[in-house]
């Protein structure tokens, strides 16, 4: 199974802010929801252990993230792998991030993941919705610990 995302958020703080802080894995690995571990390995590379919880599948994957910051400051790819309860997922996803003048920042992101084993198996709205929803808290939880924010120190 293979899910589309796309999006836009806006971050009330400056790009440099924003850059800084989805370029941090020990700041990324605390906005994502469900997470019961990480381990930072350098400042590129963390593991993440998650309660996943879909229709009847319910447990811990464990995942392996790496963020692949791009010359410029202006976009991030990130690639999450890893699995749990014979099921396997890869998420491909990447951001442009701009400056709005406003002292707000634009973050425009897409995202592709591929499901196989019993998770593919619950059914394309289910795993959507989920993912729709882990999607919106993360953002939602990187919009709080910036809120107010104004420089990268």
């Amino acid at each position: 199974m293979n899910l589309d995302f796309t999006g836009q958020e806006v971050v009330a703080a400056p790009k440099d802010v924003v850059w800084t802080f989805i370029n941090d894995p020990n700041k990324i690995a605390t906005c994502m929801p469900e997470v019961l571990e990480t381990v930072i390995h350098d400042v590129h590379n963390f593991d993440a252990t998650v309660q996943v919880a879909l229709g009847p599948v319910r447990g811990k994957f464990k995942f392996k993230v790496q963020l692949l910051p791009q010359p410029g400051d202006s976009h991030m790819d990130m690639k999450i792998s890893g699995g749990g309860l014979g099921s396997v997922v890869d998420l491909a996803a990447g951001a442009d991030i701009k400056e709005n003048g406003d002292g707000t920042t634009t973050l425009d992101w897409k995202a592709t993941a591929s499901m196989r084993g019993p998770v593919a198996s619950i059914g394309g709205r289910v795993v959507d919705a989920q993912a729709q929803r882990i999607i919106s808290q993360t953002f939602t939880n990187v919009k709080t610990k910036l809120a107010g924010v104004t420089t990268g120190s």
